[in-house]
């Protein structure tokens, strides 16, 4: 049996139309449409009810859809011990990071890879969402909380020190704010459907809820670049804030936690010579960097 008849029946499964599917699997719609047809023409079994809202698996369809699963992570578990057997250092590693190690950190740390592994090719995955190592939806991961799935083997990096910060133009606008209780009179760039800042506020003792923020994102970089733009006042990592002279720290009594970064991969892949070449790189040029320091 063909094995991408089997994962498309499983993306439609999980994404409900073949246009999701598609987009997920990488395959135009009428393509995996026709992988649809040809598996249940070769079982004999009609496997989706087809409808204006999508496609609902049948009962012929969640009779099967958990052994399709099982074939799947059966397939992932080959992929990632047949990666960690290679030994050449030539080949695509795949990094994925938060939008902003992706946008702010990584770019001349990939740059100086390439001169020093020119065989090496590299997919970067900027992504906020915790990609599954053990499925390979990546290689590497670049996280800022330490992951906690079986099999995966993860390294401190360094610690991404944050502050809070507003553009010289909002501050000559609206002044500067000189205490806590003064924050809220400001306006305040924060998250949109995240409760990230929220939930960070409540920590260090500052109650604030979504109307307290002016300007609302919950786009990493979009935040930043609101910042250096004047929408408001933010609170941005210091290493982003001292590439802008224009981005005055104010505040200074408000301690952010610093982030972590963790580096990880499967652990299968510790014995693959090209990951264990990339991790070592990015944990030496990470490591190295003054991130925690205004």
């Amino acid at each position: 049996m063909d094995w991408n008849l089997i994962r498309s029946f499983l993306a439609v499964a999980e994404n409900g139309t073949l246009a999701a599917a598609a987009r997920n699997v990488g395959v135009s719609q009428p393509t995996l449409g026709r992988r649809i047809d040809a598996l249940e023409a070769s079982l004999g079994l009609v496997l989706f009810a087809r409808g204006r809202s999508g496609m609902t698996l049948t009962e012929a369809g969640l009779s099967i859809v958990e052994d399709a699963r099982a074939m799947r992570a059966e397939a992932d578990r080959l992929a990632v011990k047949a990666a960690g057997r290679v030994q050449s250092v030539s080949g695509t590693v795949r990094i994925t990071a938060s939008e902003v190690v992706s946008t702010y950190i990584l770019p001349p740390i990939i740059t100086a890879l390439g001169l020093e592994e020119p065989d090496i090719q590299v997919e970067l995955v900027p992504s906020n969402a915790v990609e599954n190592l053990l499925s390979r939806d990546a290689d590497i991961a670049v996280r800022m909380v330490r992951p906690v799935q079986n099999d995966v083997i993860a390294r401190k990096t360094n610690d991404l020190g944050m502050g809070t910060f507003a553009h010289e133009d909002y501050l000559a606008r609206f002044g500067i704010p000189t205490g806590t209780q003064e924050l809220f009179q400001h306006r305040i760039v924060g998250m949109d459907r995240s409760n990230l800042i929220i939930d960070g506020m409540a920590d260090m003792g500052i109650r604030a809820q979504r109307s307290s923020f002016a300007v609302r994102t919950d786009d990493q970089v979009a935040y930043v670049e609101l910042v250096r733009a004047g929408a408001g006042i933010g609170f941005v990592a210091h290493m982003i804030a001292e590439t802008d002279p224009r981005l005055r720290r104010i505040l200074p009594e408000i301690k952010i936690p610093a982030l972590p970064i963790w580096l990880a991969s499967h652990r299968e892949l510790r014995t693959s010579q090209r990951i264990r070449r990339v991790m070592d790189f990015l944990h030496e040029r990470i490591s190295a960097l003054e991130l925690n320091s205004v």
